[in-house]
């Protein structure tokens, strides 16, 4: 049993990052004869990746998929450490997987991801959830085989969670959820320390991939049919710190636009290494997608301070306007916590102002959710609920002025938009994104899917249009 801590988990050195390659061992493949799993996936695009690499193991170990989590003999939850609202969702869930199992003993059952490399979840797994089959991280995804033959051999619950600052693991097999849009993982962690965040405990140190080896896994992509990529990191704009070579983000936007794959995009940013010659390189090559997630978190330098961020108001908006100014066209979002410790109305309203300022096309906004373990979570919140959640609904009124805004300019022209699927609004339509990130529906056939062809827009709506071929 290998159980997390916190205190392991912030360690950072200069020891150099493992590159391991992953190979199922042949005693596992038939685990899953005759079997099917379910897997919930909670959190952000790192976390969907990640399950769509757990799928791809289990299916070679015989697994098959299930949409119905009622019927699956194996069923895990990938969770989110972000908020204490997926905390919830998790825990919760965990009851209903309970009865389940009550009346089908034989169910395996698990949690992966970042809630699994917290000690206190794990702590209260120990005590409260001694029913589960397996837990495991972040690190080390390509154990499942090893960690659930162990689970069947022993019938007793198997922990294994490393707190280290990671290794890189090259691959792993995917199972897509798309044949068109893919994320490719350039690297791993996060070394910043924001005050609030837990990323930094829950997925090591910054670690970056080979260069070659994410240009390989574009190029096959793109000879796979695959129209569009996202690049992920945790901070992405800091790939290639810690690599030998003299090599960095720009570079990397550089190679894979010259894979010639039709869209590229990126996330997550941090301002702090938004570079002069990234901007260059996404504006000098038009399959970098003129898209921009640049989280500003909080418009007062105070709470910048406190949040430990590493830039001020005013360095934000000589960023934001460098990429406005030189990126044709470029839609830019944020995200954004209001109710930080110590935010005092007047904090707010510098946020409001720089909202006001930038005229974001989206935002995802929160309330300050204190994450255990973190410096933020030791600070005195003297701000009451009832004043967060007016903070909160005062910036979204703002936040949704400003995305109808930005998709009004966008009435009567003519723009190009990847075809993804079905719409959720309308069966007869397909949904699909613009190079911006808009939503567009559009009434079009299902052959159409995967292509990106020109759509007219017809109507605006605060977080969608809707368009004609």
């Amino acid at each position: 049993m290998l159980i997390p801590e916190k205190e392991k988990a912030k360690v950072r050195t200069k020891n150099k990052v493992k590159t391991v390659t992953y190979k199922i061992d042949d005693k596992y493949k038939s685990i899953g004869k005759n079997k099917s799993y379910f897997i919930k996936t909670y959190g952000c695009q790192m976390n969907v990746h990640d399950t769509e690499n757990i799928k791809a193991i289990l299916e070679q170990m015989n697994f098959r998929e299930s949409d119905d989590m009622e019927k699956a003999d194996l069923i895990l939850l990938n969770t989110c450490a972000i908020r204490e609202n997926a905390h919830n969702k998790v825990f919760g869930m965990l009851g209903r997987i309970k009865h389940m199992k009550e009346k089908r003993p034989n169910i395996i059952a698990g949690i992966c991801g970042c809630m699994a490399q917290e000690e206190g979840v794990v702590d209260e797994i120990l005590n409260k959830y001694k029913w589960l089959d397996i837990v495991f991280g972040t690190h080390n995804i390509h154990e499942l085989p090893m960690i659930l033959d162990e689970n069947i051999k022993n019938k007793s619950l198997e922990v294994r969670v490393y707190s280290c600052e990671g290794d890189i693991v090259e691959d792993i097999p995917v199972k897509r959820d798309s044949k068109y849009k893919a994320w490719v993982n350039i690297m791993y962690g996060c070394d910043k320390f924001c005050t609030y965040c837990i990323v930094p405990y829950t997925r090591g140190k910054q670690r970056s991939r080979n260069p070659k080896d994410i240009i390989r896994e574009v190029e096959k992509l793109k000879e796979a049919g695959y129209r569009e990529v996202t690049l992920l990191g945790q901070n992405v704009n800091a790939y290639g710190k810690d690599l030998e070579i003299d090599y960095d983000m720009s570079d990397l936007l550089r190679d894979v636009a010259n894979t010639k794959i039709d869209r590229i995009r990126f996330v997550t940013s941090h301002p702090w290494d938004f570079t002069d010659s990234m901007i260059d390189v996404i504006s000098k090559y038009n399959n970098i997608m003129p898209y921009i997630h640049l989280p500003l978190q909080s418009g007062s330098n105070k709470i910048l301070k406190l949040m430990g961020r590493r830039y001020t108001k005013e360095s934000y908006l000589e960023l934001f306007d460098k990429i406005k100014n030189k990126i044709k066209n470029v839609s830019i979002t944020t995200d954004i916590i209001v109710g930080f410790p110590c935010e005092s109305e007047e904090d707010f309203n510098e946020t409001l102002d720089v909202v006001k300022k930038c005229k974001y096309d989206s935002a995802f906004t929160f309330i300050f959710s204190p994450r255990e373990g973190t410096p933020a979570a030791k600070m005195k919140d003297d701000i009451s609920s009832k004043e967060k959640e007016d903070r909160l609904q005062r910036l979204n009124e703002l936040v949704n002025d400003y995305a109808l805004e930005a998709n009004k300019k966008y009435l009567g022209k003519r723009v190009k938009v990847l075809l993804e699927g079905e719409s959720t609004k309308d069966k007869n339509y397909l949904m699909g994104y613009t190079d911006t990130m808009k939503l567009v529906n559009v009434k079009a056939s299902k052959d159409m899917i995967g292509n990106i062809v020109d759509v007219k827009i017809t109507e605006v709506h605060t977080w969608s249009l809707d368009g004609e071929m």
